[in-house]
């Protein structure tokens, strides 16, 4: 966990350290991430995208170009929020960039409450909480005026971009595994990333040497160690208690930056600084606990033990009257089995940063329940059509 907060921590210091212009570290930075992780995240699903190049999965039916369409944006998105939030970075400080960028899971829950998802209390507060210290802590921009205050609005174009992203990636991500779907939204990433340096004209050649390093240290440490880390924590801690370990990022990287680039702290910004972590840990912290009070009212009317908000290999509940069929080469998840005993249509474990772009969003589905033809041609027909679907 402390490797993942340092590395993530690093992309603010390294992206204003550098000279190049921000569209051009975006795509570098988008360019070699894909070129490093794009691969290795290929090669997990080699069988997938096998399937997929053989055309047996089906994976252009015409159910799901709409699937396809929300990825592009999704991918679009992403590409909108490296270049607001590495631009940000040149325009303002890097406290006032980091923590602005961070209130995505503010922006996020607005997203959710405008799709009609029940927002608790404390999500509110928290809020508000948030929106009174972007107001306190960008109020000094505003009344100094000069480029601070784009680089405060920017830097919240970021955060907003990035919700945007969490939102569309959980309406496409459909039929298609995580591995290939961040695969894919960071190649249309780098592309469009790409399109926007040839139009404008911005050289993507000929960076000076500390440009080079500061693209090395983007590629190292939030996108390699940052990631790989992360992965790792995840493994044996809830994603709650990253997502609030994750908002150290701004104290962390202000002090990088004041130390290696002389970049100090406003004081009369502290305390807006203060309320937007505070307002951040809130909203994320609250969905939380309304959840475990909910899964706490399921375990009294039905005995089933509430799911645990960690632990890759929970042990199997009893199994259900209508058990979905697997075949039998195929390896179940146990978590598939806890998902049906929940009462949700789609659980979903969601931990988004902005050093890790589109490798950062796990979900959980509940298995696709096919309509069984009353009268079947051939039963080993509709079995075997049945297997191809799954």
């Amino acid at each position: 966990m402390a490797v993942t907060v340092i590395s993530v921590s690093a992309t603010a210091p390294l992206t204003a350290a550098a000279s190049a212009s921000p569209p051009a570290m975006a795509f570098w930075r988008n360019c070699l991430g894909f070129a490093v992780l794009g691969p290795f995240l290929l090669m997990i699903r080699r069988r997938e995208v096998a399937r997929v190049a053989r055309g047996e999965r089906g994976l252009l039916r015409r159910e799901q170009w709409r699937p396809l369409l929300f990825g592009f944006l999704a991918a679009t998105a992403l590409a909108l929020h490296f270049a607001a939030f590495m631009t940000s970075t040149r325009l303002t400080s890097v406290a006032m960039s980091t923590a602005l960028v961070a209130t995505q899971p503010v922006w996020q829950a607005l997203i959710a409450a405008g799709q009609g998802v029940r927002t608790p209390r404390r999500t509110w507060a928290g809020l508000t909480l948030s929106v009174l210290g972007a107001a306190a802590a960008g109020g000094l921009d505003i009344r100094s005026g000069g480029t601070a205050l784009l680089g405060d609005l920017l830097a919240l174009v970021g955060a907003i971009a990035q919700a945007g992203y969490t939102a569309l990636s959980e309406r496409s991500r459909a039929d298609v595994s995580t591995s290939l779907y961040s695969t894919f939204t960071s190649l249309v990433c780098g592309l469009e990333l790409l399109a926007v340096c040839r139009l404008a004209h911005i050289p993507l050649t000929g960076f000076d040497r500390s440009t080079q390093l500061s693209l090395l240290g983007l590629l190292i440490l939030p996108q390699i160690l940052g990631l790989g880390s992360l992965n790792f924590a995840l493994g044996r801690t809830s994603a709650t208690t990253m997502s609030v370990l994750l908002l150290l990022e701004t104290p962390v990287a202000a002090l990088a930056a004041w130390w290696f680039m002389a970049q100090g702290i406003k004081p009369a910004t502290v305390p807006g600084l203060m309320l937007i972590i505070v307002g951040v840990t809130v909203v994320v912290t609250s969905g939380v606990a309304e959840q475990a009070t909910a899964q706490q009212r399921r375990h009294r009317s039905t005995g089933i033990p509430p799911y645990p908000t960690y632990a890759p290999n929970p042990p199997q509940p009893p199994p259900a009257p209508q058990h979905p069929t697997f075949p039998d080469t195929a390896r179940q998840d146990p978590r598939v089995d806890w998902s049906q005993h929940t009462g949700d249509e789609s659980p979903t474990v969601t931990l988004t940063y902005h050093g890790a772009g589109a490798f950062d969003t796990l979900f959980l589905r509940m298995p696709r329940k096919e309509e069984v033809d009353p009268n079947p041609d051939s039963p080993a027909e509709a079995l075997a059509d049945r297997s191809r679907q799954r």
